[in-house]
C-alpha cells in the first residue's frame, strides 16, 4: 500500500509539471515573443538555435521592425523639418540636415526622417560618425543637389557622404537627385575644349560597417551615383539608378576596397558602368540586376598609373543586360601589378549588346595612346557560364591578354550568343589559357596562343 501511494504521488507530480515544461520548451518562438512584450529577456539558447530568416516572421514584426535590437516604436524619431528644413526646393537646407544628423547620431537609437512630398535642396554635406548606436534614415521625399558648382570647392569629390558609421540603414522609397546636367556639359568627354576634372559622387559610403541601402531612386548624378568605399558588410537592394545614356562617367554602383557586399534586385541604366568593381574589393555578390543603357558590369579598371590592384571572389548572376556596351568586362592597364581572381559570371541574358564578353589587359582610357609595358595585373580563374542572347557586334568574345602575363584558367561553359539572322558570333582570343570549352559553346572561334581544351 505504501508503494502504491508513493507511485501515485510521483505520477501526479510528473503530470502537473509536464505542461510547464512544454510551455517553456516546446515553443521557444512564442516564449521569446512574450519575453519581448513584457520587457524581459528570453533565454539566449533558443534565439541562438533559430536562423535569422525564421526570426523575421515571428509576431513582434507586426509591431514594427527591429533596429539594433530595438523596435522602431521605441526609437527616437528625428524629422529634418523640426530643425529648420523647408523642403520647398528653393533654399539650401544642409545646415538643418546637419543639426538633425547630430541629434540622431548622439541618441541611443534613432530614426532620421526626410518627409514625403517635399523637395530639399542640398549643397555638399557629410554625415559623420561614429555614432552612439545604429541609425535608420528614412528618405521619403526628394533630396536634390545644388546646381551651383562653386559650392563644391571644398570637396569636389562628394555630394552626400556617410563616413565612419556602423549599423546604418538608408531606405524609404524617396529620390536622390544629383542634378548633374551642369557637370556633364562641362566634361571633357562631352566637349574636348574643357579640361578633364573630377566631379562629385552623388552618394558615398566610406568606412561604414554593417550597412543596408535599399528601396531608393538615385538619378542624374554629377558623376558616380552610389559608391561603397572601404566598407564591410553591405546589403544594397531594390535600387533604381538612372541617368541619360550619354551622361559621362555616371557609373551606377561603384565598389572599391569593400568586403562582403551583396547587390541585388536593382535596375540600373546610366552613361557608364552599371556596376564597377575596383581594387581592394573581395566577396562581392551581384544578383538580379537589370542593366541598360550603360557600359555593362565591369571589374576595373585595375592597375592604372603602375599601381598594384587586387580583386577576388566576385560572383555576378541572374542579370539581364540590354543595349549596353562592353557587357561583362575585366579591364586592366599595362604597367600595373596584382591579381584579379576567382570571378564568376553566371546565368546572364544579353539583348542586343556590344562586346558581350571582354577581358582587356591592355585597357587605355586616355587621349594619347598608352605605351606598351611588360608588367600587368594577372587575371586568373574566371568562369563564364550559361550566358545567352544577342550581340550587336560580330565579335561576342574578346580575350585580349598580356604577352608576359597571359590570362589563366578561363572557363567558357554553355555560351550561346548570336548576331542578326541567328548566326553565331565570333570570338577572338589572344594570350589566354582557356581551360574548358563545352560543346554548347555556340561561337565561331579565332584563336591565338595558349588555347587548350
Amino acid at each position: 500500500m505504501f508503494l502504491q501511494t508513493r507511485f501515485l504521488t510521483c505520477l501526479i507530480a510528473f503530470l502537473l509539471s509536464f505542461p510547464c515544461y512544454f510551455c517553456s520548451h516546446a515553443s521557444p518562438h512564442y516564449n521569446d515573443y512574450l519575453g519581448k512584450a513584457s520587457g524581459h529577456n528570453s533565454p539566449r539558447t533558443f534565439i541562438n538555435a533559430i536562423k535569422t530568416r525564421e526570426l523575421e516572421n515571428w509576431p513582434w514584426r507586426k509591431f514594427g521592425s527591429k533596429v539594433g535590437g530595438r523596435s522602431l516604436a521605441s526609437l527616437k524619431t528625428i524629422n529634418v523639418n523640426d530643425y529648420g528644413a523647408k523642403g520647398d526646393g528653393s533654399d539650401a537646407t544642409e545646415r538643418a540636415f546637419k543639426k538633425a544628423w547630430v541629434a540622431a547620431c548622439s541618441s541611443e537609437g534613432s530614426v532620421l526622417v526626410v518627409p514625403k512630398n517635399k523637395n530639399y535642396l542640398l549643397k555638399p554635406i557629410t554625415f559623420q560618425g561614429p555614432c552612439k548606436s545604429g541609425i535608420t534614415v528614412h528618405i521619403y521625399g526628394t533630396v536634390q543637389a545644388s546646381a551651383d558648382r562653386s559650392a563644391y570647392r571644398s570637396d569636389i569629390a562628394h555630394w552626400l557622404l556617410f563616413e565612419n558609421v556602423q549599423n546604418l540603414v538608408v531606405q524609404g522609397g524617396g529620390v536622390i537627385n544629383g542634378n548633374g546636367k551642369a557637370w556633364w556639359e562641362n566634361s571633357c568627354k562631352v566637349n574636348d575644349e574643357h579640361p578633364c576634372q573630377e566631379a562629385p559622387t552623388a552618394l558615398t559610403f566610406y568606412n561604414c560597417k554593417d550597412l543596408v541601402v535599399k528601396n531608393l531612386k538615385i538619378q542624374n548624378a554629377q558623376q558616380i551615383h552610389v559608391s561603397f568605399e572601404n566598407c564591410v558588410g553591405v546589403q544594397a537592394s531594390g535600387l533604381t539608378i538612372i541617368a541619360p545614356g550619354n551622361s559621362p562617367n555616371t557609373d551606377g554602383i561603384h565598389v572599391a576596397g569593400t568586403q562582403n557586399i551583396q547587390i541585388s534586385n536593382s535596375v540600373i541604366g546610366t552613361g557608364d558602368d552599371c556596376i564597377s568593381i575596383a581594387s581592394g574589393s573581395q566577396k562581392v555578390q551581384v544578383t538580379g540586376v537589370t542593366c541598360g543603357p550603360g557600359h555593362g558590369i565591369s571589374i576595373g579598371s585595375l592597375g592604372s598609373g603602375d599601381t598594384e590592384s587586387h580583386v577576388s571572389d566576385v560572383t555576378v548572376s541572374n542579370a539581364t543586360l540590354s543595349g549596353t556596351t562592353n557587357r561583362v568586362r575585366i579591364k586592366t592597364w599595362q604597367g600595373g601589378s596584382g591579381i584579379a581572381s576567382n570571378i564568376k559570371f553566371q546565368n546572364i541574358v544579353m539583348n542586343n549588346v556590344d562586346n558581350p564578353i571582354i577581358i582587356d589587359q591592355k585597357y587605355c582610357d586616355q587621349a594619347k595612346p598608352c605605351k606598351s609595358q611588360s608588367s600587368a595585373v594577372l587575371v586568373q580563374n574566371v568562369l563564364y557560364q550559361n550566358i545567352k542572347g544577342t550581340s550587336s557586334s560580330n565579335e561576342a568574345i574578346q580575350l585580349n591578354c598580356s604577352d608576359e602575363f597571359p590570362c589563366e584558367g578561363i572557363v567558357l561553359q554553355d555560351i550561346n550568343i548570336q548576331v542578326g539572322g541567328g548566326k553565331a558570333a565570333k570570338a577572338v582570343c589572344n594570350n589566354a589559357r582557356v581551360t574548358q570549352r563545352e560543346a554548347s559553346l555556340q561561337i565561331a572561334w579565332k584563336l591565338r596562343l595558349y588555347i587548350g581544351s
